[in-house]
């Protein structure tokens, strides 16, 4: 269901480009279990991660793409075809592709659950208006592994394929798995300078630092304090303000595999996502990035389920002598500011589903969920999918667009607030804040929302984002404080060091 967009009105649209890499030779699919590959007579796959197939061990290539919790979700490797789409139709243009892609292979899928069968990874703009490039990619090989098992999805240009074509696809494109044991162990300093996939100029010892201007940060807090009056004058709820800080490695590359593996063993209760939609000569380029605590929907046979975050504490801010439970019990659950905020969010999440469901099932309270650098304000909600005239639920693209954006990144209400973003902030958001995650041929899927992240720009350059929620009793500098605690998880899997 179309919804408005932020940045635009219907007035002044721009219709979505729409530029697809050669798809049409893609003719087969096949979905195998993993064990199955792995007993397949000189398979690359090892018994030993059949056996425990966590897929952070696969964190081993920057140019993968990435949707992994707790070492569950999906890793694609190779690039059998994508497209790119921007405008105000981006996410009616990803669908129509990738329906009119899927419908035209043969797809051999004997597991036939959520995420098996061909697998689209996507990112999409915050705003119609951003130049960044939205869209799906499809990989050549996709691991996938849930609660039930583990499988591999490979699709072709042959007419038919067999285990032997899966083994070999895995053979040239998976580069080195980590050895078993705990992620927080084997992640950060694991050597995959070899492999098919591996880079070993990725590994040459940068040093990278952020440069954080200063009197940016002097701009930003004052267009805080403009959001806040806006919000005393009655023009807005609340409002959603993001900035950005660029991460130089002083012409070394950075290192996107390490940093994703950190992100993944210590952030394990987040998703961990990577993507590159669009091709470049410089594989480095436009690289997604991060591990977001938010889900924005996962549509899973008929039912939705998503997680509104909002009102953020910083865990350094806890004094010595109290319980971390109960100080962010007090200033979270207990407190006004904290809650309207929430609020706000659960709202307009309610609000975009409502044409869409009868009923929706959401958390009493909202919970606290602890993450390493800060806690947050949670709610969990689902909702039974309402059947349209043909039978058919609405696919998990559908349900994106028509909840991006929610008040948790941009505001209350959506249109003003957006209007507001685009004059206070001074940047385009392009992905960050935007829809990030994948989409099955059954319309299945799972959406976040790109925070906790940021976009690798060159080999060595990348800008990292992070936003907060503005409401009327809102301190600037407090602000502030909070979009460092929420960059230090990213600053720091990039291994930035201070600058002075």
């Amino acid at each position: 269901m179309p919804t408005s967009d932020p940045f635009t009105t219907p007035e002044d649209a721009t219709s979505s480009p729409v530029t697809a890499s050669p798809a049409a030779a893609l003719r087969s699919s096949l979905t195998v279990d993993l064990a199955e590959v792995a007993a397949h007579p000189g398979s690359p796959v090892t018994a030993d991660f059949a056996a425990n197939p966590d897929l952070r061990r696969l964190l081993t290539a920057d140019d993968a793409s990435v949707w992994t919790i707790g070492g569950l979700g999906l890793i694609g490797f190779g690039r059998a075809a994508n497209v790119v789409v921007t405008g105000d139709d981006r996410f009616t243009g990803a669908r129509a592709w990738w329906d009119e892609l899927t419908a035209g292979l043969s797809i051999v899928d004997p597991l036939s659950r959520s995420a098996t069968g061909p697998v689209a990874f996507g990112a999409f703009a915050f705003a119609r208006t951003s130049t960044a490039a939205s869209g799906l990619v499809l990989p050549e090989l996709v691991i996938g592994h849930d609660h039930d098992g583990a499988w591999v999805t490979l699709v072709s240009t042959a007419p038919e394929l067999t285990i032997a074509d899966v083994a070999e696809a895995w053979n040239r494109l998976v580069p080195t798995v980590l050895p078993a044991g705990a992620p927080e162990a084997l992640a950060p300093d694991a050597d995959t300078t070899s492999g098919p996939g591996s880079d070993p100029d990725s590994r040459s010892g940068s040093n990278p630092h952020a440069v954080e201007d200063e009197a940016a940060a002097r701009t930003w807090c004052a267009s805080v304090e403009e959001g806040v009056q806006l919000i005393r004058d009655g023009q807005l709820e609340k409002l959603v303000l993001a900035r950005a800080v660029t991460v130089e490695g002083d012409g070394q590359p950075l290192d996107l595999t390490r940093a994703l593996r950190r992100l993944a063993a210590d952030y394990d209760t987040c998703w961990t996502y990577c993507v590159r939609i669009a091709d470049h000569e410089d594989r480095h380029a436009d690289t997604l990035f991060g591990a977001t605590p938010e889900r924005l929907v996962r549509v899973l046979d008929g039912t939705l389920h998503a997680r509104v975050l909002a009102g953020t504490l910083d865990r350094a801010s806890a004094p010595e002598g109290i319980p971390g439970s109960e100080w962010a019990r007090r200033n979270l659950f207990e407190d006004p500011k904290q809650r309207a905020e929430h609020e706000f969010a659960i709202g307009s999440l309610l609000g975009s589903v409502a044409a869409y469901t009868e009923e929706v099932e959401s958390s009493t309270d909202p919970f606290v969920l602890e993450l390493p650098n800060v806690w947050h304000l949670a709610s969990d909600v689902s909702a039974d999918l309402t059947p349209g005239p043909d039978g058919t639920v609405p696919s998990a693209l559908e349900l994106v667009e028509a909840v991006h954006p929610t008040a948790a990144v941009c505001g209350t209400p959506t249109h003003e607030a957006a209007e507001a973003i685009a004059r206070l902030e001074g940047l385009d958001r392009g992905l960050y804040a935007g829809p990030v995650g994948w989409l099955d041929s059954r319309h299945n899927g799972d959406f976040g929302i790109a925070l906790r992240g940021g976009v690798r720009r060159t080999a060595d350059t990348a800008q990292v984002y992070a936003g907060c929620g503005v409401v009327e009793a809102s301190v600037p500098a407090e602000e502030l404080a909070e979009t460092r605690a929420k960059l230090r998880p990213v600053l720091n899997a990039l291994g930035v060091t201070p600058r002075s």
